[in-house]
């Protein structure tokens, strides 16, 4: 059993070492350990790499093999949202305690209690004493999260529009004063995908509704215009992959002022949709708006493009393009065989983020935004781009304002096998391209393993696994007494680095829920080891009982369950999942 003396303790100016700290989510002080260059605030996440191809067709978005497939979205989403509402509470608690304070003692307010840099000067969760934090040296000057209380105002993610650092969470509470309410428009996304948003996002919570949404890629989501006057906006980021970020503007509107942008269509009485989304024949408004009065819109634009070559343009290029278009090209060839798209003539309506006119090309059959290949304005000619399969699909969006000449494209089909791979890619034996970080790490990224191939110099040894006892405090007492590590899903070297992670909820420990609590945070943090190898993942019986048993305490903080159970297995058997 590990005492906490064995824990060595870093020098307090050391605690957001290469890692954007939200002070408010700052561990308590000797009493959680802060690892060497990395902050155990939110679990790392495992790496992956930037094949959309991956992310549009399954769950597989973490580099996990065979029957593990689905558990990784799994553990990536269990292990990242259980920490962020425990953390969420915290802030929470915080908010309205000092709220509390204010009215009923003559404090300062909430918005007194926090520095310049949206830090909170004391922190009381669950009405627990807290040691005063020493004094530490400024990480760096960028804002992350604080309370927002003026009328209108912006925010943005760490170091943008550069690249923002790993294992941050930012949290922004904007409250305007009634009965005004919060619109946001995003004006530049480009936050690690793909959908469902799994390891970096951006979500917007309204203190009124129930649902959160959230949003990653690079395509900004349209105006939001809220139903509340107090919203939560979370950025969160994990250990891998990054991005420019996001920029975000909001503004306090009174409930008949909701507006969308002017590419943007409005229906459901506030609800704002991207010209993507409109005519293009699934309805996305509850009143059906989108998909009325659409038979003048798509003539003679789009359709279907097969073959091993061909073209295809703007309407009456190149002549200046009609007003108010979606223009939708499906293109398809052989099994085999990737599609590369080049650009001949471009000239767009010129805009910094391409929101009003532009081309959009998905590495798919669809238009999801996991599967966004590039989006383009203006007069630059795009970049050759080559799909990861045999389907493409090319937009074409006008809205009502400038039009110009638009644009010409050809594509032809060429072999995998005759594919070339990025200066940042390596090529399989097959032609697939994978993330050089991902050579000699020990997986099997290509299917010929070619990519683990002449590692002798490797850093990485090959991963095995063994049975270990339990020593993590907070997992004793469980169905199982063994378990095995490394964590590979989780980055989790050992046992010493799952019992500092697991310390963050030791601010639930007072609710009545804990203990279906921790039995679930247990099944992911030091999963059961399997007679067969490898760990099993807990049944979905147990994710169940701590959203039913965990629903009360949630709503009195109105936070929503952040785990999906259904992702689990459903069953009891003791061969394909845990009971912890």
């Amino acid at each position: 059993m590990m005492e906490p003396s064995e824990i060595s303790e870093d020098n307090s100016s050391e605690l957001c070492k290469n890692v954007f700290c939200n002070p408010a989510f700052e561990p308590e002080n000797d009493r959680d350990e802060v690892k060497d260059s990395f902050k155990v605030d939110v679990p790392p996440q495992p790496s992956k790499g930037p094949s959309t191809r991956r992310g549009v067709l399954s769950l597989c978005v973490v580099r996990l093999r065979g029957s593990w497939c689905g558990w990784s979205a799994v553990v990536v989403s269990a292990a990242v949202l259980l920490l962020v509402t425990a953390l969420g509470l915290t802030l929470a608690l915080t908010l309205t305690q000092l709220n509390s304070e204010s009215t009923e003692g003559g404090m300062p307010s909430p918005l007194d209690s926090w520095n310049g840099d949206g830090v909170p000067h004391s922190l009381h969760p669950l009405h627990s004493t807290v040691v005063p934090q020493p004094e530490r040296e400024p990480t760096s000057p960028t804002k992350c999260g604080g309370v927002l209380t003026d009328t209108e105002g912006t925010l943005s993610s760490p170091n943008h529009p550069g690249l923002y650092p790993p294992d941050s969470v930012c949290v922004w509470v904007i409250s305007v004063p009634p009965p005004s309410l919060v619109q946001i428009h995003v004006s530049s996304l480009g936050i690690e995908g793909p959908s469902p948003c799994l390891f970096d996002w951006l979500e917007v919570r309204e203190e009124a509704e129930q649902m959160s949404t959230r949003f990653c890629g690079n395509v900004a989501p349209p105006t939001v215009n809220t139903n509340s006057s107090v919203v939560w906006i979370t950025f969160h980021s994990d250990a891998s992959i990054g991005g420019n970020g996001f920029s975000a503007q909001y503004t306090a509107i009174s409930p008949g002022q909701k507006s969308c942008t002017r590419e943007e269509f409005m229906c459901d009485s506030g609800r704002c949709l991207l010209p993507v989304s409109v005519c293009d024949g699934q309805p996305n408004c509850q009143d059906h708006t989108d998909e009325a009065n659409c038979s003048h819109k798509h003539k003679e634009c789009g359709g279907q493009k097969r073959g091993p070559h061909g073209s295809f343009s703007s309407p009456n290029h190149p002549k200046p393009y009609p007003h108010q278009q979606l223009c939708k090209w499906h293109i398809s060839v052989e099994e085999g065989y990737v599609i590369k798209l080049s650009f001949q003539n471009f000239s767009l309506e010129t805009q910094d983020v391409c929101e009003f006119d532009y081309v959009e090309v998905h590495d798919s059959g669809d238009t999801g935004d996991g599967s966004v290949l590039g989006r383009y304005c203006g007069s630059g000619l795009p970049p050759d781009l080559t799909s990861s399969g045999p389907i493409m699909t090319v937009l074409f969006v006008a809205d009502e304002g400038v039009a110009d000449s638009g644009f010409f494209a050809s594509y032809q089909a060429i072999s995998i096998l005759d594919r070339t791979c990025s200066p940042t890619q390596f090529a399989c034996g097959s032609g697939e391209c994978v993330n050089q970080d991902w050579l000699c790490d020990g997986w099997n990224d290509c299917a010929d393993g070619a990519d683990e191939h002449d590692c002798s110099n490797s850093t990485y040894p090959p991963f095995t696994s063994s049975c270990e006892p339990i020593h993590v405090d907070m997992c004793q007492g469980l169905s199982y007494n063994l378990t095995s590590f490394p964590n590979i899903w989780l980055s989790i070297a050992d046992q010493r680095e799952a019992a500092s992670m697991l310390s963050q909820y030791k601010v639930l420990m007072d609710l009545a829920c804990f203990e279906p609590l921790r039995r679930l945070v247990c099944g992911i943090f030091v999963p059961q080891c399997s007679p067969q190898g490898g760990v099993l993942q807990p049944c979905r019986s147990i994710c169940s009982s701590a959203e039913q048993q965990c629903s009360q305490a949630l709503d009195l903080f109105s936070l929503s369950w952040p785990f999906n159970c259904h992702l689990l297995p459903d069953t009891q058997d003791p061969m394909e999942c845990s009971l912890p």
